[in-house]
């Protein structure tokens, strides 16, 4: 994959900010946001547009916070956070084995409960429900999602069995997603073979989608936690709202970074924070465990987005477990497309109108959007900025002292990152 490692070094550290929880520092070319997480909601401040040049340059010499009295420079120098620039140092992936296999292990003997009981649940009496759903969960896939709630479950001391009826609560919240998103993206492939739609039609897809959301929402009664259920419940509608987003800024060329940024946060990184938030939960730990937790999910989950965008412009299509380039094929605007329109001249502007917004594709159109990507470093960028929120997620845990399942937690968010190299 034709991507860059340079990167201008930020300032970290395992601090978490007092008060309201300072969940990432987003970097863009011509604005770059402070977004805090409060009980009220998210809270977006603009930063004063600045010369990208002038940035770079206070960057490389460590100059404060940006931000035009947002009051926020304080609180992230407190922190041994420097918020300028939009990359972070990371691991150097020739020193860092980059691995999900201490999270794999550590979780290990619960996951073989929740594989029991996914296997359990996706039993009907009508034939097609379990023959659809295993088409799908039998075809591969880490378990991410299901193996963060058992994770931050015993990072949170829990000793009970809840936290297995809700990791595989989350598991098929997930399938769900994949089964709907198949038929609304008119998707061929998924995990490296024929999608559902593909085998048993779109109607088939939906319907076994449904059925698995209500034995998720069944699971999560029976385990007996109303915060647990909030949670998951606040997470169905979020990503459900982040769907329709994307569907509707579905060939609109115009989409900004911030709105893009929205669709992610709401169709994939909210069930990351919902998986990570239940843990602490079911474990009647502090608010402030649940908070971190929650943060540390939603900036993995934003990061591994990140990632996907750009792999299905760079990467290898047995890796991705769809065709590379699908994105592009189907209209989607993605964080590559959405740098690479700013950046881009007014030829390369009509290209993505064409190609994207019009649907008029040509053969060597998808090279040619390769090529402007690398041109413009969109990809690179993207990957940087998966970067930066990859750190804010290992910060988020700076709230609990070390042990192993920590570390394996930390792993996992270089192993979801290590993907683009």
């Amino acid at each position: 994959m034709l991507v860059g490692d340079q990167t201008i070094e930020i300032g970290g550290g395992e601090q978490r900010l007092n008060g309201a929880e300072q969940d990432k520092v987003i970097g863009a070319d011509e604005f770059v946001h402070c977004v805090m997480e409060t009980k009220a909601g998210s809270v977006r401040k603009p930063f004063s547009a600045l010369d990208s040049r002038v940035r770079r340059q206070s960057a490389i010499a460590g100059a404060g916070h940006p931000c035009n009295g947002c009051g926020n420079a304080t609180k992230l120098k407190s922190a041994g956070v420097s918020s300028v620039g939009v990359v972070v140092p990371f691991e150097d992936k020739e020193q860092a084995q980059a691995s999900i296999d201490g999270l794999v292990g550590l979780t290990r003997t619960d996951m073989e409960r929740v594989n029991a009981m996914i296997l359990s649940r996706t039993g009907s009496d009508v034939t097609m429900i379990p023959e659809v759903a295993n088409h799908l969960i039998s075809s591969g896939g880490k378990r991410l999602r299901p193996m963060l709630t058992l994770a931050t479950a015993a990072l949170c001391g829990y000793r009970g069995d809840g936290h297995v009826k809700l990791a595989a609560s989350v598991e098929f919240m997930h399938t769900a997603t994949l089964l709907h998103d198949d038929v609304v993206d008119e998707s061929d492939m998924r995990r490296g073979k024929l999608a559902a739609r593909m085998v048993w039609g779109n109607e088939a897809s939906v319907l076994v989608g449904d059925f698995l959301l209500g034995q998720a929402f069944k699971m999560m009664v029976e385990v007996g936690s109303l915060r647990a259920l909030d949670i998951l419940s606040t997470a169905a509608a979020v990503i459900a709202e982040g769907e329709v987003m994307q569907l509707a800024a579905a060939k609109n060329t115009a989409t900004t970074e911030d709105e893009y940024l929205a669709v992610i946060r709401g169709k994939t990184a909210e069930l990351f924070a919902a998986a990570c938030e239940v843990g602490p939960v079911i474990a009647e730990s502090p608010k402030a465990d649940a908070a971190a937790c929650r943060s540390f999910g939603l900036n993995l989950g934003i990061a591994f987005q990140l990632i996907d965008d750009a792999l299905d412009y760079g990467g290898v299509a047995n890796k991705l477990g769809k065709n590379t380039g699908d994105d592009f094929r189907e209209g989607k605007i993605t964080l590559p497309v959405v740098l690479s329109f700013r950046r881009g001249d007014e030829a390369e502007r009509a290209f993505w109108r064409r190609t994207l917004q019009d649907g008029e594709i040509k053969d060597g159109d998808l090279e040619e959007a390769q090529a402007i990507m690398r041109r413009h470093r969109a990809l690179d960028d993207t990957i940087e900025r998966a970067q930066h929120y990859a750190k804010m997620a290992k910060d988020a845990l700076g709230l609990f002292p070390a042990s192993p399942m920590k570390q394996a937690l930390n792993e996992a968010v270089d192993f979801c990152v290590a993907r683009a190299h």
